[in-house]
């Protein structure tokens, strides 16, 4: 009987060794189904069960047993995070799980560079296929999510921030455009609200300048001097005269064709700044940071003017006659040497 006893021990333990490897092998195996890539969808508030249906039902891994000893083994007291997962090749159980847990979620990276209108963004945004432009456009036209912080704000011009956003690959306008609000509320923090009210201008001529000054330079030494520039000109009641404004003038009545003439000057519309006197009735384009906070800390100088030296870089004049000297050589001369 002792003996019998200790076969069956024996047995026993031999079983449940087998066993224990038979599932380490199991779970520790990848799966080689998965071909190409493989997009499995895991909604929120779905059941342990269900993700592991999900799984196998995409070829991701082998059978619902095998998903739940993997769980046992590998994924115990994890939660799994919803969100769309990107499967290129075979991964062991193990390894789903851990993603999963991770909530390693698939996402598209969309670039945003600064200085774009709405219509713009909303280009690119139908570029990428993530979603439509018609729908970011429609979305951007109401004011409601920056009214908080610029209550005379229209539309979102000027609010949806420029940066790169990591998207699912399905996200349609609204919130698109509500993600880039959120951003420019994150940047536009309170230390920078704070500092623009000591400017004693509204955010909205805060937005309006800094605006001009990304559309102007992409020099990140000449953002405080643009910005001097036109709070200089504000200051004295001199008009912006800014080549900007007219273009996006152009641009809203579908007149822009890619060079600015010297009747454009006179088109009647309120953002033409040739025209109207003090800055545009809003931003014109979405500014970065560095626009934003030149335009509340702007250089201390008393610049009125600046001209193109046609390399990215500008000559800055205090006076007209000092203006037009440098008009002479950075523009006349400088192209009649070109010919």
């Amino acid at each position: 009987m002792k003996r019998l006893g200790l076969l069956l021990l024996i047995v026993v333990v031999l079983v449940a060794a087998g066993t224990a490897l038979w599932v380490a092998r199991r779970v520790s195996t990848p799966f080689g189904s998965v071909s190409g890539e493989q997009f499995v969808e895991i909604p929120p508030g779905e059941s342990t069960p269900g993700i592991g249906r999900r799984l196998v039902a995409a070829g991701v891994i082998r059978d619902e047993l095998t998903f739940r000893l993997a769980m046992r083994w590998h994924g115990r007291g994890r939660s799994l995070k919803a969100g769309e997962y990107r499967f290129a090749e075979a991964a062991t159980p193990a390894e789903i799980i851990d993603r999963l847990a991770k909530g390693d979620v698939y996402l598209l990276p969309l670039t945003f560079p600064e200085g774009l209108t709405a219509d713009e963004m909303s280009q690119l945004f139908a570029q990428s296929g993530l979603g439509t432009a018609p729908d970011f456009i429609a979305a951007a036209r109401d004011p409601a999510p920056i009214k908080a912080i610029d209550p005379a704000a229209d539309t979102l011009e000027g609010y949806l921030f420029p940066d790169t956003y990591s998207l699912p690959r399905h996200i349609d306008g609204e919130a698109m455009v509500a993600r880039m609000v959120s951003r420019f509320t994150t940047v536009f923090d309170e230390d920078l609200r704070r500092r623009a009210t000591a400017t004693g201008l509204s955010v909205r001529q805060i937005m309006a300048i800094a605006a001009l000054v990304e559309k102007e330079t992409a020099r990140a030494d000449e953002r405080p001097l643009v910005a001097a520039v036109y709070r200089n000109r504000l200051k004295i009641g001199m008009p912006m005269q800014a080549d900007p404004t007219v273009i996006y003038a152009l641009k809203r009545a579908g007149r822009w064709n890619g060079n600015i003439r010297r009747a454009d000057l006179d088109f009647d519309s309120p953002y033409n700044t040739y025209r109207y006197p003090g800055l545009p009735p809003g931003p014109i384009a979405s500014p970065g940071r560095a626009a934003i906070e030149a335009t509340i800390a702007p250089a201390k100088v008393d610049y009125l003017y600046f001209v193109s030296r046609n390399d990215g870089s500008h000559a800055f004049a205090a006076t007209l006659p000092e203006h037009n000297r440098n008009v002479q050589k950075w523009q006349v001369e400088y192209f009649r040497g070109r010919k």
